[in-house]
């Protein structure tokens, strides 16, 4: 989350949030900016939650995201792929997720971006990696996620090496094929080797990945997306 650092105060006292406080959207906005840089807290269902320390193995893997979700946005112009951003989804509701995919709102995207940069509704897919936060990820934001409109959504638990493979549209889980691959629903190309993840094996996951980059399913979901910015420009010419 970017965050000011004109009204930063002199004395910051970190009573100020804490796991368990109940408020709005506004009131956890306007403290969370005055927190230091490397603080993180997110607003659930109107419910604070302030992250753990980071342990090495949540890095490791959010770095192999990062690379996957990268190359697909790299590939697939009118996509944007983003780390650890805070998204307004609604009143109660203000999480930072440690990625997220989405469609620009100039290419037809369901989510929008305010005068002060933040991401304003909800990215089509949101990917966790999860530890101690799994009972959060798989309940609590998986509830807010589907309520305001995420598509997608992934979570990668450590703790029982499972790649959570979510539908919110439908409120189902789905499993990845035989051959292990997850194909994204939302984002036609997106191939995931499950296994290749779990494992950091880097070949194999970008692979499978440029497999479903090379599908005829990929090339038309590029040519919509081109075809909806194009409309839209003509639109607003």
């Amino acid at each position: 989350m970017s965050r000011s650092t004109t009204s930063k105060v002199s004395v910051w006292e970190p009573a100020e949030l804490h796991t368990g406080d109940r408020m709005s959207r506004d009131e956890f906005h306007r403290i969370y900016e005055q927190t230091p840089e490397d603080f993180k807290a997110e607003l659930i269902g109107g419910i604070v939650y302030v992250a753990s320390p980071l342990r090495r193995s949540h890095g490791t893997h959010h770095a192999f995201w990062i690379t996957l979700f990268g190359t697909y946005a790299g590939r697939t112009p009118g996509v944007e792929v983003s780390d650890n951003t805070t998204l307004l989804l609604g009143e109660d509701s203000e999480p930072q997720p440690d990625l997220y995919l989405r469609i620009l709102p100039e290419y037809g995207g369901q989510s929008s971006t305010d005068k002060q940069d933040y991401v304003v509704g909800a990215p089509e897919l949101v990917a966790e990696v999860a530890h101690s936060s799994r009972a959060i990820d798989l309940h609590a934001k998986r509830d807010d996620y589907a309520r305001y409109g995420v598509r997608e959504y992934l979570v990668l638990s450590l703790r029982d090496r499972r790649l959570h493979w979510i539908d919110l549209i439908q409120g189902i889980e789905r499993e990845p094929d035989r051959d292990g691959i997850v194909r994204g629903q939302t984002f036609p190309g997106l191939w995931i080797n499950r296994d290749a993840l779990l494992a950091q094996d880097y070949g194999r996951l970008m692979e499978s990945l440029e497999q479903g980059l090379a599908t005829p399913e990929h090339a038309a979901f590029a040519a919509s997306l081109a075809q909806a910015r194009t409309s839209r420009g003509e639109i607003g010419s």
